[in-house]
């Protein structure tokens, strides 16, 4: 599942700060996006809630600050059964 959510991700990360889809890694961090920001980070939490059809909790959206992180706290909520 990993290559799919990291082609996802590229996608959501280039729609909103306009980055070069390729040049998003694993190593990819925060500080490395222009644009991704205290504001931006809100912004891409809530494009990958929708692009994934999960939700983040406060836990989730503080460890956020990598494409690794991202990548791997989407592959645990893709596993968990849903939440009534």
């Amino acid at each position: 599942m990993g290559d799919d959510v990291l082609t996802k991700v590229r996608g959501v990360l280039k729609e909103l700060f306009g980055v070069d889809p390729q040049s998003i890694s694993l190593e990819t961090k925060a500080f490395d996006v222009p644009g991704w920001d205290s504001v931006g980070h809100l912004s891409l939490c809530g494009a990958l809630e929708e692009a994934f059809g999960i939700q983040f909790d406060a836990r989730d959206l503080a460890a956020i600050n990598s494409v690794s992180t991202i990548i791997s706290i989407i592959d645990t909520k893709k596993r968990l059964p849903a939440r009534a």
